[in-house]
């Protein structure tokens, strides 16, 4: 009951500490991770009897039985309100517990009839009445009635010593459980410590995540450049990096050009120089080979054929292009010469620079308004740090501290009582269970020493020592049953009395809750108020508190603010509404004056420069004429064949100067081939590719620049006339993103006070140890079981004492026994008669 007192006490807290609340764990933002500490407590929150909890599960079934009715809760109303007549609504009592009270009467019948059946018993056995004379009646059925007597005791022992172990074992445990209480209340008070102490360190490292909170806006606010100028800039980005992306590849373009330009216009030069050489060369061959056609051999009619032919070859050999007609590229080298005094790269570096420098104009120009949301939010701080000297959390916790101090002192005063008195009530346990043993015990030597000792073929008078005393240890079994089991019933009686209105008053409603909707009930602990719990926390009757919902809270460990309703009288929402603060930053962003008009991204010098490349004559060349001749063959004729098909004519020439000649010829002209037409035909290859590059690159110039002077006004134009939408549109999410900072803190904050701080589960738990652990499972469980044992036994001591008195007639050694004589006529009995005893 100390731990139901420190219940209500601390409920007497939740009213006095009303910003108490609980607590989640919530993430305020990619960086921002809020989470509250966890506590451990000591104590469980469940109990498990272990093995022997079968044997209570058995006596809750049994009690069920005798008592099926349902819980009386009009009744109990009733009582609590001193509205209960006895005198006219006793019959509901009645009704209630007509299953116990049957059964106590029974008991009590027991009692009253053991001892005075017993004393009737003993007189009539002296008078040799009741099995008293020492003499057995021979019967047909005698070996039938001795067996059956014989099991049905033995089984009637075995019951007895079930009942007996249950005994036993309720006695120690209710013992070694008392021996517990002083652990259980120990870890109890600590827990409760735990969520006392733990409670302002819970509201404080709460309330002290404000400055992480703050730590990263500043950050953030002081990182403007990158984030708000940042942001801007990648909005501008995709419409004007594009644009000078261009340019500054038109930039790249015009050197390329004038290089490829200087490199086509100097190869053809040399080429024209080249072929000026192949023809003075050809031209002395083909001088040289007519030279030696003169010779006079070539008017012999055979010789004459072959000269003739060599004659009509030299058509041939010759240049093949013409390459001095091509005209020069010297007008267009210097117009892109022109081009080239304007530096159109540096032009363009210049407006890269001007739209990356966005980011710095954006922090320069916001410094201002940067301070005074640095003010707004240290000035939030504040408030946050008055929502916890707001909270009257230390003086109430010390007091309510002082509750528990003196509660756990008063548990450990009294605790060496409770152990002493446990002692006192184990030892008498002992003794009732010892009694019960010694009864069984005489049973159980009576069965065996007359079984072991039994001789089927001695007569009554003659049975043996050992069969004897088993027979007079079953009545002394009788008499010792006779002597104590209407003490034994009485023990029973009283502690079923108790043990199972407890467990049906007091246990089982509290299991299933329903003792909590009877403190529920409207008006019923006072008069003037329609909840009690509620006019008890916050003086106001009317709000809808109850204390099942209050425990079933606890037990979901939830927090006090929570559990209590406590925004009835200190609403947390109201301390931390940011709504004002959040307007006033975007107010702040939404009025944001950053100036970026004077971002130029291309002077005129530029846009002129772009305008003389395009006019520069580059892509008005006859590029086709120049590729045709450089596609020609340097000469007419291959050198090398005509140099073959010549020495191969001479070959057939008659020795002499002639045929030495032309083989001469023939081989200048293969020298020809080597050192003039093969370097030719590379330098044209390669002019060729060039030729060919330079008129792709050259293609649709014009169209290229005015494109890209039109993508630029439009860029140009956007930063002009959208830039202030960008910025406003930027600023925004800017402000929402450091406001959100502080609207998740808050939300984190509100959810943490709500929900999670000082979470009541060790009051639930306490409430349990004290009833449910201490109360129930300690002492009921166990007081129950004990009295069932018992009883049990002590129930089956009737039969065992009827069995046991006519099972001894049959082991215990008789004064006189039933005699025939077999007579002509028939049988003729007599009694064989020896000294009396009677026992």
């Amino acid at each position: 009951m100390a731990l139901l007192l420190g219940f209500l006490l601390l409920l007497e807290l939740g009213w006095d500490t009303s910003a108490l609340g609980p607590l989640s764990s919530t993430k305020g933002s990619d960086v921002l991770e809020f989470e509250l500490p966890a506590r451990n407590y000591e104590t469980k929150d469940s109990y498990k009897a272990g093995p022997i909890g079968v044997l209570f599960k058995m006596v809750h079934v049994f009690l069920r039985v005798v008592q099926p009715n349902a819980f009386p809760e009009d009744i109990l109303r009733k009582i609590l309100q001193k509205k209960f007549d006895f005198s006219t609504e006793y019959e509901k009592i009645i009704y209630y517990e007509i299953g116990i009270i049957i059964c106590v009467v029974l008991g009590l019948l027991f009692v009253f009839l053991m001892p005075l059946v017993g004393f009737c018993f003993g007189l009539c056995r002296c008078c040799n009445k009741c099995g008293g004379e020492m003499h057995q009646r021979q019967k047909k059925n005698g070996t039938f009635l001795r067996k059956y007597f014989t099991v049905s005791l033995l089984v009637i022992c075995i019951f007895i010593s079930v009942g007996i172990i249950y005994g036993f074992v309720a006695n120690h445990h209710l013992r070694t459980q008392i021996e517990k209480t002083r652990e259980l209340a120990d870890s109890n008070f600590k827990d409760l410590r735990t969520l006392l102490n733990g409670t302002p360190e819970q509201i404080n490292y709460v309330l002290s995540q404000y400055a992480t909170t703050k730590k990263k806006a500043f950050s953030d606010l002081d990182n403007i450049k990158s984030l708000l100028g940042g942001g801007i800039h990648e909005q501008l980005r995709p419409k004007v990096m594009p644009v000078l992306d261009d340019i500054k590849a038109m930039a790249e373009a015009i050197k390329e050009t004038k290089e490829a330009l200087l490199n086509v216009n100097n190869t053809l030069k040399e080429l024209k120089k080249s072929t000026a050489q192949l023809n003075t060369s050809l031209s002395d061959v083909k001088r040289n080979v007519e030279q030696s056609l003169s010779d006079p051999m070539c008017s012999v009619p055979p010789v004459a054929t072959t000269c003739n032919s060599i004659q009509m070859s030299l058509s041939q050999l010759d240049d093949n292009t013409n390459l001095g007609q091509l005209p020069s590229l010297d007008q267009q080298i210097d117009n892109i010469n022109h081009v080239l005094q304007t530096d159109l790269s540096s032009l363009v570096q210049q407006g890269y620079k001007s739209f990356n420098d966005i980011p710095e104009m954006v922090q320069n120009q916001t410094t201002d308004i940067i301070s005074d949301i640095k003010s707004t939010l240290n000035s939030l701080g504040s408030d946050i740090e008055n929502i916890g000297e707001q909270i009257p959390i230390q003086d109430k916790l010390s007091n309510f501290m002082g509750y528990i101090n003196d509660t756990e002192t008063y548990v450990h005063q009294n605790l060496p009582t409770l152990e002493e008195y446990d002692s006192f009530r184990w030892l008498g346990g002992l003794v009732v269970c010892s009694l019960l043993t010694l009864m069984v015990v005489f049973y159980y030597l009576g069965l065996m020493c007359g079984m072991c000792g039994y001789d089927r073929r001695a007569t009554p008078t003659r049975r043996g020592c050992v069969s004897n005393t088993g027979g007079i240890f079953l009545m002394v079994g009788v008499g010792v049953s006779f002597l104590f089991c209407w003490i034994l019933m009485a023990i029973v009686v009283l502690t079923f009395v108790i043990g199972g209105n407890m467990e049906k008053l007091v246990c089982e409603p509290y299991k299933n809750r329903k003792l909590f909707q009877i403190l529920d009930t409207p008006y019923l602990l006072n008069e003037n108020w329609k909840y009690y719990l509620s006019g008890m926390v916050f003086n106001n009757p009317d709000i809808n508190l109850t204390f099942e919902q209050v425990y079933s809270d606890c037990k979901e460990n939830k927090g006090i603010y929570t559990t209590l309703k406590l925004e009835n009288s200190y609403n947390i929402s109201g301390y931390l509404n940011f709504q004002e603060h959040a307007e006033n930053i975007n107010n702040d962003f939404k009025n944001l004056n950053v100036s970026i008009d004077n971002v130029v991204l291309l002077d005129e010098a530029g846009r002129r420069n772009l305008m003389d490349f395009s006019s520069s004559g580059v892509d008005t060349i006859d590029y086709n004429v120049y590729l045709a001749e450089m596609g020609k063959a340097p000469t007419k004729v291959n050198l090398l064949s005509f140099a073959n098909d010549l020495e191969a004519k001479a070959e057939h020439l008659p020795q002499g100067s002639l045929k030495q000649s032309l083989k001469s010829n023939a081989q200048t002209i293969r020298t020809i081939h080597r050192g003039q037409v093969i370097p030719l035909e590379q330098s044209m290859s390669t002019i060729y590719q060039s030729i060919k590059e330079l008129q792709h690159k050259s293609s649709g110039l014009g169209v290229k620049v005015v494109n890209i002077l039109s993508s630029l006004d439009s860029a140009q134009d956007f930063l002009k006339t959208r830039i202030s939408s960008v910025i406003v549109e930027e600023s925004k999410k800017y402000g929402n993103m450091i406001a959100g900072y502080f609207e998740r803190y808050l939300q984190w904050v509100r959810i943490s006070i709500t929900e999670q701080i000082a979470a009541c589960k060790p009051v639930a738990t306490a409430l349990d140890s004290a009833v449910d652990v201490f109360l129930c499972s300690y002492i009921i469980d166990p007081l129950n079981l004990f009295w069932f044992g018992i009883g049990k036994a002590t129930i089956f001591l009737l039969p065992a004492i009827i069995f046991a008195v006519k099972l001894a007639k049959y082991y215990r050694r008789m004064d006189s026994e039933d005699v025939y004589d077999d007579m002509e006529n028939g049988n003729i009995g007599f009694h064989r008669h020896h000294s009396t005893q009677t026992v």
